[in-house]
């Protein structure tokens, strides 16, 4: 089975979730004894090249247009749709990002293929390509099977490991693509906030807060505990709508999705649809001074009392 994966990148850097990608589609490329190809799209893409052979491509596709510097659906979805159709490929996979999200269901029906979206796993056997994704908000776990290709398939970002496989050298082509004439509105501009720090999507310990934490001052100590742990700041949407806190840290089901290795959550109550955003972290730590809080039940460790006398103390604990 022949798979077409499609890197992502943000300003001209491949993501780590796009790696993640190549990767999953790496052990599924083993398993199916076909050939793997990277897709990357955009302007001065020659130099990622080396990055992307380590982490198991045997081919790269550069799609070199200054049309794909800045993401449209159009353009996105006409470039992918020649990349499918150049390499002969039965499986397209990219990440489930905010930019996979909308891209995966439009280069689906495109290719009239199944989309199979938001997998936490994939298994390839006898045929069959088997997922699992989070539903009904993260309470229930489905099953899907794919029984015929073309597929296209997205991957929760943080939910497969990156690693790095022995040198190989991979061959590395060009496909001319024309999407100008299909672009409907095209991205003028972006304004990088001041100091940006790591999106929380791509950390692997998160620091979040809720409306426990009593007033939009009291986030320093999520911001100081953070910085401590090398980590992100989070947010419940009760924080984000106060605009204590902005959307681009927003956990749950109307926010983002993250599985980091830690989280912390401090005063969160645990709404269901907040844990819909973070329940797939490896480690959850919660604190709040309810014990009867709902955090509790889908936390691995809890911790009874004030976040604001827990912090300081975390912080401390944490040292230099």
């Amino acid at each position: 089975m022949d798979i077409l994966v499609y890197v992502e990148m943000r300003g001209g850097k491949i993501r780590p979730a796009g790696l993640e990608a190549v990767c999953s589609a790496r052990k599924l490329a083993d398993i199916g004894g076909g050939k793997l190809t990277a897709v990357l799209m955009g302007s001065n893409l020659e130099n990622l090249t080396g990055k992307v052979e380590k982490y198991g491509a045997d081919s790269i596709l550069l799609i070199d247009n200054p049309d794909l510097d800045g993401y449209t659906p159009e353009g996105y979805r006409e470039a992918l749709t020649a990349a499918y159709e150049a390499t002969g490929a039965k499986l397209v996979v990219m990440t489930a990002t905010a930019l996979g999200r909308d891209l995966a269901p439009a280069v689906a029906a495109k290719l009239d293929a199944a989309l199979l979206p938001d997998c936490t796993s994939v298994e390839y056997s006898e045929g069959k390509l088997s997922v699992t994704r989070p539903v009904y908000a993260g309470r229930c776990i489905m099953t899907l099977t794919a029984n015929s290709f073309p597929v296209v398939l997205s991957l929760q970002p943080k939910a497969f490991l990156v690693v790095e496989r022995e040198a190989v050298s991979a061959e590395v082509s060009k496909l001319e693509v024309a999407v100008s004439d299909k672009i409907r509105a095209r991205l003028i501009e972006t304004r990088a906030q001041a100091g940006e720090k790591l999106d929380v999507t791509e950390a692997d310990i998160i620091v979040a807060g809720g409306r426990g934490m009593k007033t939009e001052e009291n986030f320093k100590l999520i911001e100081d505990l953070a910085d401590k742990l090398g980590g992100a700041v989070g947010a419940s949407r009760a924080v984000v709508d106060s605009e204590w806190r902005p959307h681009s840290e927003q956990v749950g089901q109307t926010g983002k999705v993250v599985s980091p290795t830690l989280y912390i959550a401090a005063g969160i109550s645990g709404a269901i649809q907040h844990l819909a955003g973070m329940r797939s972290s490896k480690v959850i730590v919660a604190i709040n001074k309810d014990p009867e809080a709902p955090i509790f039940k889908s936390s691995d460790y809890g911790i009874v009392g004030d976040a604001m006398e827990v912090l300081p103390a975390l912080i401390e604990a944490v040292g230099e």
